[in-house]
C-alpha cells in the first residue's frame, strides 16, 4: 500500500473523497498576476513606482522585456498544477518598435501578444487599468482629483480598459474579470473626504457606462485601508467600494486580504458577501502587519479564506487571483510557492468534512466539533498533495526547489 493509498482510506474514514477533491480542484481557475516577474514595472514607463505601491529587493534576473517575462512566466507555469487564468495590467501593453500609445488611448492591439501567449496555454485573462507610475498622477490623485482634466484622462483609461478586457474575453471564450482600484489619498488629515469620494463614484460610473457584455466583463471595485504617501485618508475605503458594488448592477466587489485593518479576516468577510451578491473577486496576498504583498504561504488566513469559499459553495462564484510582489528572492519561486500555497489552501478545504463539522454546529455538539475540527488539521493532507502534484505533471514539494534553481542557474544569473 503507497502512502497516498493509506491516506485516501483515513480520509474515506471521515467521510471525504479525495479522488473527487482531486477532481474539483484540477478544474478550478485561479488568475496568475504577471506583475511579479517584474517587481511592477511594467513596459511603458521607465521610471519608479508610484502611487501608494513599493517593491522591495534587489534579486537578480528580473525581467526587463516581455519576452523574458513570459519565458519565466512559462517556467512558473511548469511548477503549478491546477488550472490558470493571466492577469494583466494596463502597464504592460507591448507596443511595436517606435509605437507608443498613452494608457488613455490603449487599443486590443498592444495586447495581442498576450492573447496569443494565453490562447497557447489554454487562459483566460483577468485585466486591471493601472492607476498608479505616471506623470498625470496629480498631488497623487486620479479619479477623484479636483482637477477635471486629469479625470478626463484616467475616465478615458479605464473606458479603454473594458473595451480591452472584452477583447480578451470575446480571444479567449473566458470572462475578464475588470478591476478598477487607486491609491487615490492623502497624507494627512483631510479637510474634505466626501468631496473626493463624490467625484471618485462619477468617475467610475462614466468608466462603467461604456458599453459592454456582461457575459463577457466582470468589472469589480476594489478598496483600500491605506497606502505609502496616503496614510490617513484613501478614497477607495472598504465602506464606499462595498457601498458601490451593492447599488451598480453587474458590479463586484473585490476583496483584497492585505487591504483592511490587521484586525479584520477577509475569511470572515467571503461568507457575508455571498449572501448578497452572485458573483465576488478576491485577491490574495499575506500582509504582515500591512498590506505588504508578501508572497502567499500555506498559513492559517490562507486556509481559512479557501475553507470558507468550499464551505459556502462559493468555488463558481468567487473569482480568484494572486497578488503579491517580491524581489528578495527567486521571482519565478515567488510566483509559483504563492500559486502552490494557494491550491494546496484549496485542496485542504476540498478535503475537509464540512457537512459533518456543520452538522455539530447546528445540533450544538460544541464540544464535539473543537476536537474533530482540531483532528482534522493533522491528517495526511501532504500525501494528498504529493499526489496531485504526480497526477498534474509538476514537482512535488521536495523537488520544486531543484527545477528552480536549475531555471536560475542557467536562465535568470545570467541576465
Amino acid at each position: 500500500m503507497t502512502r497516498f493509498d493509506s491516506a485516501k482510506e483515513i480520509y474515506n474514514s471521515w467521510g471525504v473523497d479525495v479522488e473527487a477533491a482531486m477532481e474539483k480542484l484540477s478544474g478550478i481557475p485561479v488568475s496568475l498576476h504577471c506583475w511579479q516577474g517584474d517587481d511592477v514595472i511594467g513596459f511603458d514607463h521607465d521610471g519608479p513606482l508610484t502611487g501608494g505601491i513599493q517593491t522591495t529587493g534587489n534579486y537578480p534576473g528580473k525581467a526587463k522585456t516581455p519576452e523574458q517575462l513570459m519565458q519565466d512566466m512559462d517556467q512558473a507555469l511548469s511548477l503549478m498544477p491546477g488550472k490558470k487564468k493571466l492577469n494583466l495590467h494596463a502597464s504592460y501593453a507591448i507596443f511595436e518598435p517606435g509605437e507608443f500609445a498613452d494608457r488613455d488611448r490603449l487599443e486590443p492591439k498592444h495586447f495581442k501578444k498576450w492573447v496569443d501567449f494565453a490562447r497557447e496555454r489554454g487562459m483566460g485573462i483577468d485585466f486591471n487599468p493601472t492607476f498608479f507610475s505616471h506623470p498625470k498622477m496629480k498631488d497623487g490623485l486620479t479619479l477623484s482629483s479636483p482637477d477635471r482634466e486629469i479625470r478626463e484622462f484616467w475616465i478615458n483609461h479605464g473606458k479603454a480598459c473594458i473595451r480591452i478586457s472584452q477583447y480578451f474575453a470575446e480571444e479567449t471564450g473566458v470572462p475578464c474579470v475588470m478591476n478598477i482600484w487607486t491609491g487615490d489619498g492623502f497624507k494627512d488629515v483631510p479637510a474634505d473626504r466626501m468631496g473626493p469620494r463624490m467625484r471618485y463614484k462619477d468617475s467610475i460610473e462614466q468608466i462603467l457606462s461604456q458599453p459592454f457584455d456582461r457575459s463577457k466583463v466582470k468589472p469589480c471595485v476594489e478598496s483600500k485601508v491605506f497606502g505609502i504617501g496616503v496614510e490617513a485618508f484613501t478614497t477607495g475605503s472598504a465602506e464606499f467600494t462595498l457601498s458601490f458594488a451593492a447599488t451598480h448592477e453587474g458590479c463586484l466587489p473585490l476583496m483584497d486580504n492585505g487591504h483592511y485593518h490587521p484586525t479584520e479576516m477577509v475569511s470572515d468577510k467571503i461568507p457575508a458577501l455571498l449572501c448578497f451578491f452572485p458573483e465576488i473577486a478576491l485577491h490574495i496576498t499575506r500582509p504582515i502587519r500591512w498590506d505588504s504583498d508578501h508572497v502567499v504561504l500555506f498559513d492559517d488566513e490562507t486556509r481559512e479564506m479557501a475553507k470558507e469559499i468550499v464551505r459556502c459553495d462559493g468555488l463558481e462564484r468567487v473569482y480568484m487571483a494572486l497578488d503579491y510582489f517580491d524581489a528578495s528572492i527567486n521571482r519565478v519561486s515567488a510566483w509559483a510557492m504563492g500559486f502552490r500555497s494557494w491550491q494546496k489552501a484549496l485542496l485542504a478545504a476540498l478535503c475537509t468534512p464540512g457537512e459533518r463539522l456543520k452538522r455539530l454546529q447546528d445540533e450544538a455538539g460544541f464540544t464535539r466539533l473543537m476536537v474533530e475540527q482540531e483532528a482534522v488539521k493533522l491528517l495526511p493532507l501532504g500525501d494528498i498533495w504529493e499526489e496531485y502534484c504526480k497526477r498534474q505533471g509538476v514537482p512535488g514539494d521536495r523537488d520544486f526547489y531543484a527545477e528552480v534553481k536549475k531555471y536560475e542557474d542557467e536562465v535568470l544569473i545570467k541576465r
